[in-house]
């Protein structure tokens, strides 16, 4: 089985690439973001730890964490967002091995992790291939526009938040450049995944 990771910066296209691969190949696919929402269900390995940490304040009447109460409560104390990173990302990491364990045992040709901060996280130790999606800055500032509704502020905070591309391109293995036509980046996979099922 190939394990492949696959990041880019915000606005690259990332969603549109894994939509073509998940409809063309036989793969598994899991993002970062989903395991995390996954992982704070009530019942899942990382819910006690944040209730602890949160309080019961960060509940909706049927026990599940609010999404929009635990954002509030994180991203006004710095050191309260460290310490819920440091549960959940490394229950995102588990959970992913155990689906890449499950995964091998299925005879999975294809195992794909999509994150952002998948060359921050360590998930070049785990992955076979690292994937770059990659966009001209300009492209993504107007997809964010255009499709997200994003102001210049907001695209300029989120981008400067995130590794330079010299970083991506020094540690991925492939580039997949999607800048252009979709038709194109679809061919890159093509000829990438060339002999896959």
């Amino acid at each position: 089985m190939k394990i492949i990771g696959i990041t880019g910066g915000v606005g690259a296209g990332k969603s549109e690439i894994l939509s073509f691969i998940r409809k063309n190949y036989s793969c598994e696919i899991y993002l970062a973001d989903e395991v995390a929402h996954k992982i704070k269900e009530k019942g899942e390995s990382c819910y006690e730890r944040l209730v602890n940490l949160l309080g019961r304040e960060v509940l909706d009447e049927d026990g599940q964490i609010n999404k929009a109460k635990m954002a509030a409560i994180i991203f006004a104390d710095e050191k309260i967002l460290k310490q819920v990173n440091e549960i959940v990302h490394p229950g995102v990491k588990e959970y992913i091995l155990a689906r890449i364990r499950e995964a091998k045992e299925k005879d999975v040709k294809l195992f794909f992790i999509e994150a952002a901060l998948l060359i921050e996280a360590g998930y070049q130790d785990i992955v076979d291939e690292l994937w770059f999606i990659y966009a001209d800055r300009d492209v993504r500032v107007k997809r964010l526009r255009e499709n997200r509704g994003y102001s210049s502020e907001k695209i300029e905070q989120i981008m400067k938040n995130q590794l330079p591309e010299e970083i991506f391109l020094k540690t991925c293995n492939f580039v997949i450049d999607n800048s252009g036509k979709i038709e194109d980046s679809y061919n890159q996979i093509r000829n990438k995944l060339r002999g896959y099922c």
